[in-house]
């Protein structure tokens, strides 16, 4: 969606001015650049092309259709959720941008706090429930297309971990400058360093690697995903000297070792999608042998494995919204993990919540 609120906010990524014009068509005041984008959010990249890009913009880690469809917070999106919520604490009358938005999931689940949302991400694989329904731009964290002091709060959930050092401290750097004196960006990623407690979570790891190889769950696309994954923070003391450093200060933090959370996402759902997955091939087979029998046998079964793992995510989501078995089930399970932060929040270790504010 593109409001006219966001047209007021918006300045020129490369030179900051103002901007003129409709929205799909908008030229700048200042170097007289023009931004040309679709009917459903604004396209404000900068000129400057960066020698280091996510592996988000690649197609084939959107195959699985995650995004197009957003389903209510469950598992661990309930979880990062509720620390958002809890956290930083949206509130009506508040300017607020997502840094990293993704789909735009976390931008629907919020707007019954009241607060004017934004969201920004350098992937267009946004839902379309986000473009009919929420403020959205294309642009860079590392060249945020806002004026100095534009809004009162943010937030990152996921996104810290996929930069490298420089980048990060360009986006931290981007992010004090486009929040309030005494703003507050609340921010979910990790530190290398993690606690003797993740052996638990390490040990669910090599129990879904053996799983995999039998079959039984298919974790080629969560590989996929975090090969992406730079992971710049060394432990918690080397977080404080980076945010300092772009002019953040660490309000509060909150350790998340997901051991219940590992179990039931790494193992019971991946478990669940398989089985799934499996039924909607079998499906899709006979119908691909019928009409791709001139194609490679690899790119036939890669064709069917695609589509199968996209209907069954459809049929997911669709029980999920259903709000029947399915969602009561998942939401039981939501619950469970929350003994992760009660039992271990205090822990200090890799995954963490925090707070920071702009000093």
């Amino acid at each position: 969606m593109i409001s006219p609120k966001l047209l007021a906010l918006v300045r020129c990524a490369d030179c900051r001015a103002p901007l003129d014009g409709a929205a799909t068509d908008l030229a700048c005041r200042g170097c007289g650049r023009r931004y040309t984008s679709p009917p459903d959010y604004l396209d404000m990249r900068p000129r400057e092309q960066f020698d280091e890009q996510t592996k988000y913009l690649d197609e084939a880690l959107h195959a699985d259709a995650r995004h197009e469809r957003v389903s209510p917070p469950l598992l661990g999106s309930r979880i990062r959720n509720d620390m958002l919520r809890a956290f930083l604490a949206p509130r009506p009358g508040e300017l607020v941008v997502d840094l990293g938005c993704g789909s735009g999931r976390a931008l629907l689940w919020n707007r019954d706090l009241g607060a004017a949302m934004t969201g920004i991400d350098i992937a267009p694989f946004f839902s379309r429930e986000a473009r009919d329904e929420v403020d959205l731009l294309l642009g860079d964290l590392r060249k945020l297309p806002f004026a100095d002091g534009t809004f009162d709060k943010a937030w990152s959930l996921d996104v810290l971990e996929h930069l490298s050092p420089e980048a990060l401290a360009a986006m931290l750097t981007e992010a004090a400058r486009v929040l309030k004196p005494g703003g507050s960006l609340f921010v979910y990623t990790h530190v290398r360093r993690n606690a003797p407690i993740a052996a638990g979570l390490r040990w669910i790891n090599r129990l879904a690697k053996q799983l995999e190889r039998v079959g039984l769950i298919d974790l080629r696309q969560e590989h996929l995903r975090k090969s992406d994954h730079l992971n710049p923070l060394r432990d918690v003391p080397h977080l404080e000297q980076v945010v300092d450093a772009a002019g953040f200060r660490i309000e509060k933090i909150r350790y998340y070792t997901p051991l219940v959370g590992g179990f039931v996402e790494n193992i019971l759902v991946r478990v669940a999608e398989r089985a799934m997955a499996k039924r909607a091939e079998r499906r899709h087979q006979d119908a691909a042998d019928g009409t791709a029998a001139a194609a490679g046998a690899g790119d036939r079964d890669e064709a069917v494995r695609a589509a199968a793992i996209r209907e069954a995510r459809t049929v997911a989501k669709r029980r999920i919204a259903s709000r029947g078995p399915t969602y009561a089930a998942l939401r039981g399970l939501s619950f469970a993990m929350k003994l992760d932060l009660l039992l271990f929040g205090r822990v200090r270790s890799g995954p963490f919540f925090a707070l920071l504010v702009k000093k």
